[in-house]
């Protein structure tokens, strides 16, 4: 009888390690600083260059005509002495997100590196671009890979994964808070 029980509870154990598995936390790396970026340029009416970017303790960072910024190279990388240029360009909004929040879209960043973007389509002239970034940091090459998540007006292309719309809707979100 004892065996019996012994064939059903093993499965039903399976099953949940299997469940428990599937919800990977982002762990966020110790020599991390940021985790994701909105980036605004445009050159068609004088130089406009602005943006926010979110830290690891959850600090929204804007930035507003740097004079001196790094952006990512043709293979999305940034050193990490280049970030910290970034990061001395950037003033605290004194907004902070709240790290249960922050850590629900940090744990889609990988997700996100793994994906396919869309091809580039031409929407217009004179719109800019406004850009959707988030941050994988690699700690052995002290590097950040930026990770396309969207980008919107002379071109539109966005990253194919389940959790772009999401994440775009919620740096919107972000972007409005900070600027009324």
């Amino acid at each position: 009888m004892k065996k019996r029980y012994i064939y059903l509870f093993l499965p039903l154990l399976f099953a949940l390690l299997s469940f428990a598995g599937c919800r990977k936390a982002y762990i966020v790396s110790e020599g991390q600083k940021i985790l994701f970026q909105y980036d605004y340029v445009n050159f068609a009416w004088g130089y406009q260059h602005n943006g926010f970017i979110i830290d690891t303790e959850g600090n929204i960072l804007e930035y507003n005509k740097p004079e001196k910024w790094n952006f990512p190279g043709k293979d999305n990388m940034l050193t990490q002495e280049e970030m910290e240029e970034n990061l001395g360009s950037c003033i605290p909004t004194g907004q902070k997100i709240s790290s249960g929040e922050l850590m629900k879209y940090a744990k889609y960043i990988d997700n996100l590196a793994a994906s396919k973007i869309s091809p580039r389509r031409s929407k217009g002239a004179d719109r800019g671009s406004q850009i959707y970034y988030c941050y994988q940091y690699s700690e052995s090459e002290t590097r950040y890979r930026a990770v396309f998540i969207k980008t919107e007006g002379d071109f539109e292309s966005e990253n194919l994964n389940f959790y772009t719309k999401r994440t775009v809707d919620w740096l919107k979100s972000i972007h409005d808070l900070i600027k009324k």
